[in-house]
């Protein structure tokens, strides 16, 4: 999903469209509170934020703010819009985790190639949450186990390091590779890569 963030009816509908051209969901809001409330945990398809600098109710550097504080960074990236930059504005925001920072007028493709690389950025930032909270789900055991088959030993060598029993091996093993929503070492091993 392509929020865009902007005070300006008509640049919210411009945008929208463009991203619609390009097969993209986009939803507007009209300023960053209306947008803030309405925001929950980043979509694992991806999001993205343009985000207009100058806005009345808030401006777009408190939006980035308040993303940052709810830790919605990197799943939830900023592409920052303004018609008034400056070049220490920029350079903050990207220091501080902006995806990127365009100026009006600016290239429409060129603006959706960066929203198409943040949506990517979006997913493969999901699915590394996705695999964190799986490994959070593996007792101390488990990960000792994990461990072990990740460093390419057989059960029986996993059970001698441990002092346990191959059942017990086999046991671990099954619950990690349920866990983890694998079938084999070879795709854990592409998981944790």
């Amino acid at each position: 999903m392509l929020h865009i963030v902007d005070d300006e009816e008509v640049i919210r509908d411009a945008l929208a469209w463009l991203a619609q051209s390009r097969g993209l969901t986009a939803r507007g809001h009209a300023g960053g509170q209306a947008f803030l409330d309405s925001v929950g945990e980043p979509d694992p398809s991806g999001d993205c934020v343009l985000l207009d600098v100058r806005m009345p109710d808030m401006n777009g550097v408190a939006v980035f703010d308040q993303i940052i504080g709810r830790g919605l960074l990197p799943r939830l990236p900023v592409i920052f819009l303004t018609g008034h930059g400056d070049v220490p504005m920029a350079v903050d925001s990207l220091k501080r985790g902006a995806f990127d920072f365009f100026e009006k007028p600016f290239n429409d493709n060129q603006l959706m190639d960066r929203v198409d690389q943040a949506l990517a950025a979006s997913r493969a930032a999901a699915a590394s949450d996705q695999v964190r909270a799986r490994l959070a789900t593996l007792s101390a055991r488990e990960r000792e186990v994990l461990d072990l088959i990740l460093a390419g030993k057989m059960n029986k060598v996993v059970a001698d390091e441990l002092g346990i029993s191959m059942r017990t091996v086999e046991v671990h093993r099954a619950h990690i590779f349920d866990k983890m929503q694998v079938k084999t070492a070879v795709e854990l091993a592409g998981l944790l890569k």
